[in-house]
């Protein structure tokens, strides 16, 4: 009986042990919020999941720059708990980001988000820093060109530079660092960047994630920052992690994955999500990290059910820090389509999206403040 007690006193603790490692972020010199938000996400997504929407602040269908609008407000009477942005073209020195959103206007929106209480992520579809083209020129040798002794190391460098002055004018009303979850590099598994796994190295990769990370930590001081890694397809945890730069540069691991063909393939798109976030969940919590699905979605959502019949079935089941749709950019007259991925009102599936953001495990803005995730 004294063994047993024994056994299940050391099991315990090392449960306690394990938790509590988990709830430290990678960064130890983490400026407070960071950490606060770090250890509650943590927390949270074991109960919680949050829902996000890229740009949200910034336009939406039929409109554009309208102060305190949100397609998502409008349809379920709540921002999103989570707003993503994008800092593409930011190392161009370019007014505007990839999709036409001032830099000046995204810090107010950041603001705005951060000051009612959301959470903030930010990636960056950077340009080829090799051949000056695109994101999806994908060129080889780039990122070899881009790390140390390479013939671009210096320009990537300026980048990197530019980034770290746009970060550091993040802050809030009262002058402090706004915490943000930064997804450089994203869909790495893929083949249409110039950092995807088709154009470079597993050790190309990582050394790169490892010297963007330490730069803007070690020579631009920037420590209210938490690393998202993130992934497009892949088939088991070898496959994830193969490029996965090490516990001590990253705090959340991520995919991106859209629901594309006939809404009647649904099922199809079901079981491959349920797969893949299983797997990045038992990653998660090997690692001792945060799970996340970064960028899902079905474009247009013809789909009348698709968010209580397709996404939360996806997410149900799984302890997931927050799920975001992409940008509702309306209509795209050089590809004659329409172009969103949340509800507007009137949209063939505002009511079904209402109703799944009354699920009291799904959080919206309103919801994320009253968990004080800064606290």
């Amino acid at each position: 009986m004294i063994r047993m007690v024994s056994f299940f006193g050391v099991l315990f603790c090392c449960i306690l042990l394990n938790t509590a490692r988990g709830q430290v972020c990678s960064d130890k010199m983490a400026d407070s919020a960071v950490k606060a938000l770090y250890k509650n996400l943590f927390t949270l997504q074991h109960q919680f999941t949050i829902f996000g929407h890229q740009d949200a602040l910034a336009y939406g269908v039929g409109w554009k720059g309208i102060s305190k609008q949100s397609d998502v407000k409008s349809v379920a009477g709540d921002y999103p708990g989570i707003y993503g942005w994008d800092i593409g073209h930011l190392e161009l020195q370019s007014l505007n980001n990839i999709d036409n959103v001032s830099f000046r206007k995204m810090k107010q929106y950041i603001r705005e988000g951060y000051q009612r209480g959301g959470v903030i992520t930010i990636s960056w579809h950077l340009h080829n820093p090799l051949t000056g083209g695109s994101s999806w020129d994908t060129t080889h040798g780039t990122i070899a060109s881009i790390l140390p002794g390479g013939n671009k190391h210096e320009l990537f460098k300026t980048w990197l530079d530019r980034v770290a002055a746009f970060m550091n004018g993040l802050k809030d009303n009262n002058g402090q660092f706004i915490p943000v979850l930064f997804r450089p590099f994203h869909e790495l598994t893929g083949n249409w960047f110039w950092w995807c796994k088709n154009v470079s190295t597993a050790v190309e990769f990582r050394s790169l994630w490892r010297f963007s990370v330490n730069y803007l930590r070690k020579d631009k001081g920037i420590h209210h920052l938490l690393y998202v890694y993130n992934t497009a397809n892949f088939d088991n945890d070898a496959d994830f992690l193969e490029r996965y730069p090490g516990d001590d540069v990253v705090d959340l691991v991520s995919f991106d994955m859209y629901q594309h063909g006939k809404k009647e393939d649904k099922q199809e798109f079901i079981d491959a999500m349920r797969k893949q976030i299983r797997i990045l969940c038992n990653v998660a919590a090997e690692k001792n990290k945060i799970a996340a699905l970064a960028e899902t979605g079905m474009e247009a959502v013809p789909d009348n059910e698709w968010w209580t019949g397709v996404l939360w079935p996806v997410i149900k089941d799984f302890p997931l820090s927050y799920v975001l749709v992409w940008r509702n950019h309306g209509y795209m007259q050089p590809k004659k389509k329409m172009h969103y991925y949340a509800p507007y009102p009137g949209q063939l599936s505002a009511d079904n999206f209402k109703k799944f953001t009354t699920n009291p495990r799904i959080l919206l803005e309103k919801g994320v403040k009253m968990k004080k995730v800064y606290q």
